[in-house]
């Protein structure tokens, strides 16, 4: 039972990271139709500024939480101003063009930002630094437990979840994204700016990321020029399982293939008599990606996207 409830929690730590960049895909593919495949080299911009900035403050006798807020406000900056580059010259110009087009330039433009960084960053991977006290808090005597980054990521994540949804609901930028998802044309008529609300979409999705790269950094306690891939990959999974273009669908796919990761690491190596073990638990993943599609090509919560005229 104890390990169970641990790998239950650390599915929902992995699953809210997954969610979290799951969302800027999501996002992005429900009002243009983008696959925007740089979106997991976002996630290691984001942690890569962190670590420069929390290295760099780290002996400076900030308290941890005005530490930690700096490199989320910093690292979200720096992110935000990237991926609206990124959208301006990169896929603005590509926006009408067919869509083998802009999918060639985000996996290009992936290599370009990956490249960039292990110059400016070098290639060797780097510790990140402990922000938050190293605490481990028992949930029971004996029993299972969690750090305090781990309280962290799931709090933030809960909070930035829930203000996402109220933003997209509630707010006039939530309508016009929603307009211009149903049709951009149409949406200009009504006096919606389609420019304006898909580089807003950008800089939402890239400030996701960032947080999630910060909250990766922080639990696994290291940064590369390569860490964005597999999670930015996964991510993407998570979009499909959950139905890409539905932010619901996005969170609970997160949070699902959190929870079969966590489980398959867990389980995996004692089903199997060792045989198989935590390495392969990346396995899991895609194939629950294959049966979903096979199942349910639309994913579990289906596809709110309205086909454009």
């Amino acid at each position: 039972m104890d390990i169970f409830v641990q790998q239950i929690i650390n599915g929902l730590v992995l699953g809210s990271m997954y969610a979290l960049v799951a969302l800027g895909y999501t996002m992005v593919y429900g009002i243009i139709g983008l696959i925007n495949f740089a979106h997991g080299e976002i996630l290691m911009v984001g942690a890569m500024v962190a670590w420069s900035l929390a290295t760099a403050l780290q002996d400076h006798g900030l308290p941890p939480w005005l530490l930690l807020l700096l490199c989320m406000v910093v690292a979200s900056a720096a992110c935000a101003t990237l991926n609206f580059v990124i959208e301006k010259v990169a896929y603005r110009p590509l926006r009408n063009s067919p869509r083998l087009s802009p999918l060639i330039t985000a996996m290009g433009m992936s290599l370009l930002l990956q490249t960039l960084a292990m110059i400016i960053w070098r290639p060797n991977p780097k510790p990140f630094p402990s922000i938050l006290p190293l605490d481990v808090i028992s949930l029971w005597t004996d029993g299972p437990v969690i750090t305090n980054t781990q309280i962290m990521i799931l709090a933030l994540t809960a909070f930035v979840l829930g203000g996402l949804q109220w933003l997209v609901n509630s707010t006039k930028l939530g309508r016009a994204m929603r307009a211009t998802a149903e049709n951009p044309r149409v949406a200009g008529l009504m006096g919606v700016k389609p420019d304006t609300v898909i580089s807003a979409t950008f800089i939402i999705g890239a400030v996701l990321a960032a947080l999630a790269g910060i909250m990766w950094a922080s639990n696994y306690g290291t940064v590369q020029h390569t860490m964005g891939f597999l999670p930015g990959l996964k991510a993407f999974t998570a979009a499909v399982v959950g139905g890409i273009g539905n932010l619901s669908g996005a969170m609970v796919g997160g949070l699902l293939l959190g929870l079969v990761e966590a489980l398959g690491a867990g389980y995996l190596g004692q089903l199997t008599n060792g045989v198989f073990g935590s390495q392969y638990v990346d396995v899991l993943s895609f194939l629950m990606l294959i049966l979903v599609l096979t199942l349910r090509p639309s994913g579990l919560m289906g596809e709110r996207v309205a086909d454009r005229a």
